[in-house]
């Protein structure tokens, strides 16, 4: 393919986690697009107050760094959406400038008056619920101008409402080679978490676990993650909060382990979400222990156990333990979400696209 494609997004691709935008973006440069992923700006406001640590900072090129995918993460003095930055002027700014075939933009704060010109087709892939807000705000424009909706799960698509553009659900996908075990031995009694460790993880479900199965080793991984003082002291010592770890790393941490666990909190925001690890756990051979939401459901015939309350979530784990490891079935289950798949779904429903409002 030869098309010139421009993903905004929430998230670049310099930090331990890796988003739907990056899978999409390098799978579309492997088939000859011509690619540019620019980010969320990193502001001096975000670096003053401490939201952007300085070694976090170091990590990320100042200029447009080119892996197959061209990546642009800009510099601001002003957080999105205000200040005076422009996505046509970076881009003109970069020597990036000129019209793509297809924009497609996942963070609402991105959006600007300039986005609409930069292609034929512009299209909204919401991986998020924004309920209030400056991002809902924008979210209404966006859905105003652009010609089709592909959402991350069908819970985030009704969330927008009625639509006028034609829309599509497509979950995350996994890189299913990159996480597949190279042996099929057993794996010792550990359960990980990787992931943010924000209001939507479940610190006290977490808790529960490890003083339950005190036999049992729980790894945590994710970056700035400490529980929460309301929690008894001290923290159960079979729990190992080891911080970020880095994606080109994550795959042998995953093997050590037996079970994956997305213990996702009562936050009303989960309910919208399809996480990426759950079918990176699967497919590194593990089973999973997920609280249901509308998106994730058991499947227990792929080693995918749901609970929706304590009673339960410790009914999941224990029956995880127990299962066969590795989680062949799992690792079966999970082939079927790759990202090549995804990605060819996401540009035939781009292409089959016409003209939309507003030109």
């Amino acid at each position: 393919m030869s098309d010139r494609i421009l993903f905004l997004s929430h998230s670049h691709a310099f930090g331990p986690f890796r988003v739907g935008s990056h899978h999409y973006a390098r799978t579309l440069a492997h088939r000859g697009a011509e690619v540019v992923h620019l980010s969320t700006p990193i502001s001096l406001a975000h670096q003053a107050t401490g939201r952007v640590r300085r070694a976090d900072l170091d990590a990320v090129p100042r200029g447009a760094f080119v892996d197959g995918v061209t990546h642009l993460v800009p510099r601001t003095v002003l957080p999105r959406p205000y200040g005076r930055f422009r996505v046509a002027r970076e881009l003109e700014r970069r020597g990036l400038g000129g019209t793509f075939d297809a924009v497609l933009i996942d963070q609402p704060l991105l959006w600007d008056e300039s986005v609409r010109s930069l292609a034929r087709r512009v299209v909204y892939r919401p991986t998020d619920l924004y309920p209030t807000g400056v991002k809902a705000q924008l979210q209404q424009r966006i859905i105003a101008a652009v010609d089709g909706v592909v959402a991350t799960s069908a819970e985030v698509l009704r969330a927008l409402g009625p639509l006028t553009v034609p829309a599509l659900v497509l979950e995350n996908g996994v890189d299913a080679g990159r996480f597949a075990a190279t042996a099929s031995t057993g794996r010792p009694a550990v359960c990980v978490y990787v992931g943010a460790l924000d209001g939507r993880f479940d610190w006290a479900q977490l808790d529960a676990w490890a003083r339950a199965h005190p036999d049992v080793r729980f790894v945590v991984a994710g970056p700035d993650g400490a529980p929460p003082a309301s929690l008894s002291s001290p923290f159960p010592a079979n729990v190992d909060l080891v911080g970020p770890v880095s994606y080109d790393r994550l795959p042998a941490l995953l093997h050590g382990a037996r079970v994956g666990l997305l213990p996702l909190s009562d936050d009303p925001l989960n309910a919208g979400r399809s996480p990426m690890k759950l079918y990176e756990y699967l497919a590194a051979g593990l089973s999973v222990v997920a609280r249901e939401t509308p998106v994730i459901r058991g499947d227990e015939d792929a080693g995918v156990f749901c609970y929706r309350g304590a009673d339960g979530a410790d009914v999941a784990l224990r029956r995880a333990l127990e299962r066969a490891a590795p989680n062949e079935a799992g690792v079966e289950r999970a082939a079927a979400e790759a990202w090549e798949g995804k990605t060819a779904a996401l540009w035939e429903f781009v292409e089959g696209l016409g003209r939309g409002p507003g030109r």
